[in-house]
């Protein structure tokens, strides 16, 4: 059997309930669906963190964000310095972290290029400047991966970004990515038939600007209002932000699905990936690729516009509540994935190391993706996953309204420690999936036994905890 090649498809900012699969009534994701449909979805995926620089270093490391040292996203302007800017300080210092991908560190590119495959990385990169570009850490191509998070000048041409040329004018990003993906794989079948390839897409969408073709946005202006959807008000102000920088803005919570621009930016995305998934088709490939579609953290749905509401799960981007961590997960392998297939799996960022690896008939590497666990077995129908609980540690505050903590799910239980305070909160995931109902009170065994894997875990990862900001009195600093 030939080896496989795997397409991962990465997105920013993309919320589990932002798919027609997962629930969504508004957005229109049809080729999404269909690949959902001709592959395994997953009910109960993770990202490693609720911000994207942590989570991305979790998919390349196998390692958690607290192992590997990056532990929030990655601000271009402080990349050359140990601490963040102080104005995003609250009642608690913030914790030094690395602003890139620390220089050695292993990787899944490196090790798949070492067993001969092509590694290709196109679209955001968000772990570091010069020096530490995706070139830097095993992979042979890189295509529009440079230290910005976001397309900082919209998602029409100019990009002006330093690794990719300029197109033309107008040119839409999410389209461009695709192209240049859909490049590499026939240049790869046409120069060097058979050389197995691992396709790293990362795009920039769905994050801030939240920009759409005029025909797409049109489209869902008017499905608004055959909905009635354009009637209601879409956001709820809350509590106050709890940074000196934001002290004056309130969070800002979307309680239904209703931007017409960010499903026309979603809907674009989703054809893009059709494309590419009739690419792989036309090239013969479909059937010996593997084919991962997952997003780094939940939706933007308390600030910057709150442009989606991850309902019913709790809060969105920059919490540790599910809405922030869990993810749309889909895996898509002819002949070795049952077609149609759903999990309930508890799956997290570490894993696709691994699972890679044994997809490619290849070692692990247990002292490399050292948080990680395959889930071929699940995959295949060949078995379930060895693991008792997944963690979290944020040990920083949210440009969404988050506070700083750590959180542990083991089975249907998942506890979350708030370090301002102390707090515990308790949720029984499996009948009370919003967090809603916080049971720490009532069922203190669960709390106990809980709170010591998360202690003994932060331990062993070294986890850095945030210390108390001596400057911050009465809600000011």
């Amino acid at each position: 059997m030939p080896s496989p090649n795997f397409v991962f498809i990465y997105i920013d900012d993309l919320g589990q309930r932002d798919l027609g699969c997962y629930g969504s009534t508004f957005y229109e994701t049809p080729c999404l669906d269909r690949l959902a449909l001709e592959g395994m979805r997953f009910t109960q995926a993770y990202a490693t963190c609720p911000v994207c620089s942590p989570s991305r270093a979790s998919i390349l490391t196998g390692q958690y964000p607290a192992r590997v040292g990056v532990t929030d996203w990655i601000a271009w302007w402080t990349q050359d310095r140990d601490w963040p800017d102080t104005d995003h300080r609250g009642r608690l210092m913030d914790v030094p972290y690395f602003k890139r991908l620390p220089a050695g560190i292993p990787t899944v590119a490196g090790a798949l290029r070492q067993a001969g495959y092509a590694a290709w990385h196109v679209g955001k990169w968000h772990l570091g400047d010069v020096g530490s570009y995706p070139t830097d850490h095993g992979f042979d191509v890189n295509i529009g991966g440079h230290k910005h998070g976001h397309p900082n000048q919209g998602y029409f041409a100019p990009h002006g970004f330093p690794t990719m040329s300029e197109g033309p004018e107008g040119e839409f990003l999410n389209d461009r990515l695709t192209d240049e993906a859909i490049g590499l794989i026939r240049q790869n079948r046409r120069e060097t038939p058979g050389k197995p390839f691992f396709l790293n897409l990362w795009h920039y969408a769905v994050h801030v600007p939240i920009q759409g073709k005029p025909g797409d946005i049109a489209r869902f202006e008017e499905k608004a209002r055959r909905l009635k959807i354009d009637r209601i008000d879409p956001l709820v102000p809350g509590e106050l932000f709890p940074t000196a920088h934001q002290r004056d803005q309130r969070v800002m919570r979307r309680v239904v699905q209703s931007d017409p621009v960010y499903a026309a930016l979603l809907y674009n995305l989703d054809w893009n990936i059709g494309r590419l998934m009739e690419a792989l088709e036309a090239e013969g490939l479909a059937q010996d690729t593997i084919v991962a579609f997952t997003s780094d953290n939940g939706g933007l749905a308390t600030a910057e516009g709150s442009p989606t509401c991850n309902f019913p799960l709790a809060e969105g981007k920059g919490w540790m509540y599910d809405g922030g961590v869990r993810e749309p997960l889909i895996v898509r392998w002819p002949g070795r994935v049952a077609a149609g297939s759903v999990s309930d799996a508890v799956t997290t960022g570490c894993d696709f190391f691994p699972t890679f690896l044994e997809a490619a008939g290849l070692p692990l590497r247990p002292g490399e993706h050292k948080d990680g666990v395959s889930i071929l077995p699940v995959l295949t129908g060949q078995g379930e996953l060895d693991r008792e609980a997944v963690f979290w540690h944020y040990p920083h505050y949210g440009n969404q309204g988050g506070t700083p903590g750590s959180s542990v799910r083991a089975g249907d239980w998942k506890l979350l420690e708030f370090y301002e305070d102390g707090r515990l909160e308790l949720y029984n995931l499996a009948e009370d999936e919003s967090e809603a109902r916080n049971l720490a009170e009532s069922r203190p065994d669960i709390v106990r036994r809980l709170h010591k894997l998360l202690a003994d875990w932060r331990k062993e990862v070294e986890a850095l905890i945030p210390a108390r900001n001596p400057e911050w009195r009465d809600g000011s600093s």
